[in-house]
């Protein structure tokens, strides 16, 4: 019986029973007949859930599973895990919203026989809604694949007909998303909504590091839009992919792969660029991008990895375009004034930079900057850093000087133009 592949640990018990987790220790030592641990370790096993509802059941201490709760222990009980199952979910989930009925056929049909058929259907619903991409995020999952998810998928849609399959993703989502909250770096929902409110109506949106695609999510949806978000976890992207599909009617765009080393979006000019990007990050490719044609605005230091991130922005950007990024606080004053250079002031010309707001970061006790930064008109594209020339300084420019838009020293050359060029000669007085 394919229930039997579920797990679910003593804590999930005692939420399905609505006791405490001293109450279910209990049962194991009075009641010779509590199921016996299936997985999981010495100090914290882990039962299979049919096994534990039938107990439940006789007992007297279960009259029904509630149906969230249910779905919520078969994902997290997954044998290849909740990413896993939160995937499977959320391509059934997206079959179900756009072919309910092809849906309603395949269901009728056995454990193993909806295996063999799902991956078909689903093909009909993921090539249109996602595109073709260098790197595509979602796969089509095979039969093998699916067939232990049979019981999810099914708990799913039945969940779906009562909160609508995009509810239910967010549901499940959301839960598998506060059960891990050190594994992800979350954005706010109000934040995100705070920068995409920021970025403005916009055709197309680029967010080069979308984590869950809580920023993509925040953009007023919109029939004619585009979407198009990367990140380096494959589980991410996928579950950002699905997210926006079930959430919107524009189209997605998703690819596996770091934006900074493997970006998938080389030609793409976006309207809008949002952006919360990782942070204090040394290994972000210092060393083999030196002459990348990105740094238009000086080389970014090894230990600021977030301007690499500023300038990856603008340089996605179509002129007049803007950019809104979560940054870290600014430097101190002194680290700052050591910072200053022609380069640390470049940005200036070329950012319409306000500070917005500041917010705590999720996972630390400081605070953060959301900038806004536009893509000038007309800019002209620095030939300084191409794959011939290297750059003539690599000090950055400032957190300050990018997020605030207000630089430590007055700009001494503008965009298009490299940093070392000397100054045009004073005219005489006529």
């Amino acid at each position: 019986m394919q229930d039997n592949a579920t797990e679910v640990t003593a804590a999930g018990i005692a939420r399905l029973a609505g006791v405490g987790r001293a109450a279910v220790s209990n049962w194991r030592r009075r009641h010779a007949d509590f199921p016996k641990p299936v997985g999981g370790t010495e100090t914290s096993p882990s039962f299979a859930l049919a096994e534990v509802e039938d107990w439940l059941r006789r007992q007297g201490k279960l009259a029904e599973v509630p149906l969230r709760e249910r779905v919520w222990q078969q994902l997290v009980g997954h044998p290849e895990g909740p990413v896993a199952a939160l995937v499977h979910a959320g391509c059934a989930l997206l079959l179900i919203h756009d072919r309910p009925t092809v849906w309603l056929e395949l269901s009728a049909a056995s454990d193993e026989r909806l295996a063999e058929l799902l991956p078909t259907a689903l093909e009909q619903v993921l090539a249109p809604r996602f595109g073709m991409v260098r790197r595509p995020a979602v796969r089509t999952p095979a039969p093998a694949e699916l067939l232990p998810s049979a019981p999810l998928l099914r708990g799913a849609a039945e969940l779906a007909a009562e909160l609508g399959a995009r509810q239910t993703y967010e549901f499940l989502l959301g839960r598998h998303l506060d059960a891990n909250p050190r594994q992800y770096t979350l954005t706010p929902g109000d934040l995100a909504a705070l920068m995409a409110d920021l970025a403005g109506p916009a055709r197309s949106f680029l967010d080069p590091a979308c984590g869950t695609g809580a920023l993509l999510r925040a953009v007023a949806p919109g029939t004619d839009q585009e979407l198009y978000g990367q990140d380096s976890a494959p589980e991410l992207a996928e579950l950002t992919a699905l997210r926006l599909a079930l959430h919107t009617r524009a189209a997605v765009r998703t690819a596996v792969g770091d934006s900074l080393r493997a970006d998938a979006y080389e030609t793409l000019r976006a309207d809008a660029v949002l952006c919360h990007p990782p942070f204090n990050e040394r290994n972000w490719g210092h060393d083999e991008l030196a002459y990348d044609p990105r740094w238009e605005y000086g080389f970014p230091a090894r230990t600021e990895s977030e301007l690499a991130w500023v300038q990856h922005a603008l340089a996605r950007l179509r002129d007049g375009g803007t950019a809104v990024l979560l940054m870290p606080p600014p430097p101190p004053p002194a680290a700052r004034a050591a910072a200053s250079a022609p380069i640390s002031c470049a940005v200036a010309p070329c950012a319409r930079s306000s500070p917005c707001r500041s917010a705590r970061h999720p996972r630390t006790t400081s605070r953060c900057t959301c900038g806004c930064c536009a893509a000038p008109k007309g800019r002209p594209r620095s030939p300084r850093c191409s794959s011939r020339t290297r750059p003539a300084s690599r000090r950055p420019p400032t957190a300050a000087a990018v997020s605030t838009g207000r630089p430590s020293a007055p700009p001494s050359w503008t965009p298009g133009t490299p940093s070392t060029a000397p100054a045009p000669p004073a005219k005489s007085p006529a």
